[in-house]
């Protein structure tokens, strides 16, 4: 059931100082993404809303409590295929909030032309994502064996996952 209460809508420059908490806390889990927790934040920034990148918040009582980018996963002959990637603040988790955001980019991506979406690189570990996607009908495709060191487990698999839309 959709939490009427959440909107998801797209980011415009001005939601930036409140989106980078919640970029910064979860690359500083050194457990999802492979940015390193010292990455300057111009550089995140440019990663989650330069060029090429359409940017969503999703929205609770008028705070961010998460974001998605979706962006072609390759140039030229492969820009039919998106590419996602997606942040809820920790403190959010279990709320729904990453699902509702992949519902929505799902068809965002779908109404952009989009064929297909793919997931380069979930973290093995990152089990709730890995359900989610899942539930959100992506299959696992590829495993590129200990691709990723994680903060905790050392080096970890990294799963490629793809759906057509």
């Amino acid at each position: 059931m959709a939490d009427a209460s959440l909107t998801i809508r797209r980011a415009t420059a001005a939601d930036w100082p409140a989106l980078w908490p919640i970029i910064r806390a979860v690359i500083a889990g050194e457990d999802t993404y492979s940015m390193l927790p010292d990455t300057p934040e111009d550089e995140v920034r440019t990663y989650w809303m330069g060029p090429g990148c359409t940017t969503y918040v999703a929205e609770k009582a008028g705070t961010l409590v998460g974001t998605y980018v979706i962006r072609p996963n390759r140039t030229g002959l492969g820009d039919h295929v998106a590419n996602g990637s997606y942040m809820v603040a920790p403190e959010r988790a279990g709320e729904g909030i990453g699902f509702a955001m992949g519902q929505h980019s799902l068809a965002e991506a779908r109404e952009a032309g989009y064929q297909a979406m793919q997931f380069n690189a979930v973290v093995a570990t990152n089990h709730r994502a890995v359900a989610l996607w899942q539930r959100l009908g992506f299959a696992i495709v590829g495993t590129v064996p200990r691709a990723f060191r994680h903060r905790v487990h050392g080096l970890v698999d990294l799963h490629v996952m793809h759906r057509f839309l």
